[in-house]
């Protein structure tokens, strides 16, 4: 027997699930503890991960 392929299309609700709230400038913002030290300006940073759309932002301390 072969493979089933999905016929029905997904909904809009679930094709951009969590996007539209991104692109209105309301992340979820979670701290990403991989880098800690920014070589270049010689301090300690934050760095902030969207859980959503995986966009960063960084903080210097």
């Amino acid at each position: 027997m072969g493979d089933v392929i999905q016929f029905k299309r997904p909904k809009t609700t679930e094709r951009h699930k969590g996007n539209t709230l991104c692109r209105s400038g309301f992340h979820k913002w979670e701290v990403s503890s991989e880098k800690q030290f920014d070589v270049k300006q010689g301090k300690l940073i934050t760095v902030y991960q969207c859980k959503r759309c995986l966009k960063t932002k960084i903080k210097a301390l």
